[in-house]
């Protein structure tokens, strides 16, 4: 029926109000199961059976407790390493050089003779101030020994326990000169001598330099542990002033030609970096002075591992921070560093 020309309708508003109830109802069940599911969460079980929901009021009390370990597992144990305490340094022990006669390097008598001089370093003279050589030599100046066997004996003592040095008579050196005047110092008479009337090679001759930086290069190669350059330098015993000043002996240049013999002995030395280097010098030198050697506290410092000085008596030894000082004495001591080279 119609009224006033429009026709009521009443089916659409029944079916909202359903959908709006039924929307609600599902809200409803919505937040119940997510509340459920965070409730839920920790009972909620997972196993090779499937999932399980174990609820503490329905488990009579009983706590779960932690599966016995299969038989025969060991338990892990964890153990913290103590720290390794810094090693002892070994304590220092002083140097005592003895030099021997030459015929310890074959008679195998140096280990007994140095032991029975206290000493802890064996000292063998392997240059003598008259030239002569204590081995065999590939150098075309020196003169070598001929004693048949001899490097092959030396190069046997210095591969045993036994520390060696050898002592070298760098400059004063009789036969040079004597050979060949232009190798030597000079007096206006001829080649100078010095109180002993022994010659001098020249440092300032290339030839001279070489030949003794040879020298060390060899005595190296057979094993020596240590090179003490004894008369490493101009003469300062005798007359000096006798001297005549020319090439080979010009008193301005002392101390440059001294430090070039000593690069061309580190450039020789280079493939033997383990060998160490002694110079025997003065009291003057160690105090900073010039005794016309031509050798510095300086040279000292930078090409020596230790220097050895005769102390007359009286005299103390001075501390010279880097540098190792060892006296050299006329009688052995039972305490300190020293050197008997006679």
């Amino acid at each position: 029926m119609r009224r006033n020309g429009y026709e009521s309708y009443h089916g659409r508003s029944r079916g909202r109000n359903a959908l709006k109830v039924l929307i609600g109802v599902l809200l409803v069940l919505l937040v119940l199961s997510v509340a459920a599911l965070f409730f839920l969460e920790p009972y909620i079980h997972y196993s090779a059976d499937g999932v399980r929901v174990e609820l503490p009021f329905f488990g009579g009390g009983e706590t779960e407790t932690e599966p016995d370990p299969p038989a025969g597992t060991v338990p892990i144990q964890i153990t913290t390493p103590e720290p390794t305490p810094p090693p002892t340094p070994e304590p220092e022990v002083d140097f005592r050089g003895v030099q021997l006669p030459a015929a310890a390097l074959t008679d195998g008598t140096a280990q007994t003779q140095l032991e029975a001089n206290r000493g802890t370093a064996a000292i063998f003279s392997m240059k003598e101030a008259d030239g002569t050589l204590g081995y065999q030599s590939q150098t075309t100046l020196g003169t070598s020994s001929d004693q048949e066997g001899i490097n092959e004996a030396i190069q046997t003592l210095n591969g045993g326990e036994l520390y060696t040095v050898a002592r070298i008579s760098c400059f004063r050196d009789n036969a040079l000169p004597w050979n060949d005047r232009a190798l030597g110092i000079h007096s206006n008479s001829g080649n100078w001598r010095d109180d002993e009337s022994v010659r001098w090679s020249s440092p300032a001759v290339e030839s001279v330099r070489t030949y003794v930086a040879q020298v060390c290069g060899e005595l190296a190669g057979l094993g020596f542990d240590e090179l003490l350059l004894d008369n490493c330098g101009y003469p300062t015993r005798g007359t000096v002033s006798y001297i005549k000043s020319d090439s080979n002996y010009d008193p301005n240049t002392l101390t440059q030609t001294m430090e070039a013999f000593f690069q061309t002995l580190d450039q020789t030395l280079a493939q033997y970096p383990d060998i160490k280097v002694s110079v025997v010098t003065s009291l003057t030198v160690l105090g900073g002075g010039s005794d016309g050697s031509g050798l510095t506290l300086d040279l000292l410092k930078q090409y020596a591992d230790r220097v050895y000085v005769q102390v007359p008596e009286g005299e103390t030894v001075p501390a010279v921070e880097g540098l190792e000082i060892v006296p050299i004495v006329t009688q052995r001591t039972d305490t300190g560093s020293w050197a008997l080279l006679s």
